[in-house]
This record gives C-alpha cells, structure tokens and sequence, in this order.
C-alpha cells in the first residue's frame, strides 16, 4: 500500500466513525471527522478537486466551531443546543446558500479548470461541494434537514470520486450515504421529541 492509499483508508475510517457519532449525536463527531477532512484536503488536490478540496478545508474550520456549538448553553435557558426542525424560513435560507455556492463554486472551477487543471470536472466538484458546504453548516446548529444535505453530497460525490480514480472514496461515499439516510430518521425522531418536552 502506497502513501496515497494509507492516507485514503485513514480518512476513510476517521469519516466513517465521524458520521456515526453525528447520527448518535455525540461530540465525537468533530474530534474524529478532522482527521479525515485534513488528510481529504491533500486528496483532493492530488486529484484536481479543488472544490472538494476547499470543502474540506471548509470542514475543518466548521469542525471547530460544531465542537464548541455543541458544547455550549443556551444564554437563556442553560441547555444545550438541541436537534430541531428547519423553519420555512430556515430551509429557504439553505437552498438559497446551495445555489449561491453552486454559481461562485462552479464560476471558480471552470477559471481553475481553464488555467491549469483540465481534468478539473467543475460542475460535479461544484455541485457535490455546495451541498457539502450547506449540509455542514445546518449540522453544527443540529438541523434535521442537514442530512438531506448529506444525501446529495454523498450521491454527488460517489460517481465524482471513482472517475477521478479514488474507488475506495467513492465506496466510503456509498457508506455515508447509508448512514446519512440512517441520521436523518434517528434525528427526525430527536427532534419531535424535543418538540414535545416543550
């Protein structure tokens, strides 16, 4: 096994363990998936996906603030951040976010892709990173619906990641993508109950 593929295991693993302490909710989550958003970033730019790349950077920024946002209490209340429902308002915003990220991302890549990477695929890389971005965000503030947003980002990124030579990412992809519909229904349960503790 050459330096690449270690690496690539060891982000495989470090993301897998990250998504299933997500799905349980537990602060794990952000300790574990940094090692892996760190070693995807070096991937990514192997690979020419430079909007993966970014994402990941993306995560790694975000990891730190979810791992305090989990931490912290409510100024009012002294609880934790709980699992909620996005608003209308709320899920508006997210699909507003998307598609913003998806024009700047995209206008990026095709510059990138013209000037010194022409095996860049800028509308995938484009599409599978502003879902990312935008499943990222909603999850450090415990939004149900940022698994939705993984779902995309995992069926974006499985065929993204085996045309650019990385199968075994494009399998770790079809995994997160279970357990991102696996998330989804565990916090969905979550967040009617703290509806009804209201």
């Amino acid at each position: 096994m050459d330096l690449i593929e270690y690496l690539e295991w060891t982000a495989i693993i470090s993301g897998i363990a990250s998504v299933w302490f997500s799905k349980k909710e537990k602060i794990w989550v952000y300790p574990t998936g940094l090692v892996g958003t760190i070693l995807y970033v070096y991937l990514s730019l192997k690979g020419d996906l430079y909007g993966e790349a970014f994402v990941n950077f993306y995560y790694t920024v975000m990891s730190l603030y979810g791992w305090w946002n989990w931490q912290r209490r409510d100024v009012y209340s002294q609880k934790m951040v709980k699992v909620r429902f996005s608003t209308r308002k709320e899920w508006i915003q997210q699909v507003a976010f998307f598609l913003f990220l998806f024009v700047v991302i995209y206008l990026s890549l095709v510059y990138i892709k013209n000037a010194f990477a022409p095996d860049a695929i800028p509308w995938a890389d484009a599409f599978a990173s502003a879902s990312a971005l935008t499943g990222m965000w909603y999850m450090t503030k415990k939004k149900v619906e940022s698994w939705i947003w993984w779902m995309i980002t995992n069926i974006a990124s499985i065929p993204l990641y085996y045309v650019k030579g990385f199968a075994p990412t494009s399998l770790y992809y079809a995994i997160l993508l279970i357990l991102a519909v696996l998330g989804y229904q565990e916090w969905k349960k979550r967040a009617y109950a703290n509806l009804q503790a209201k």
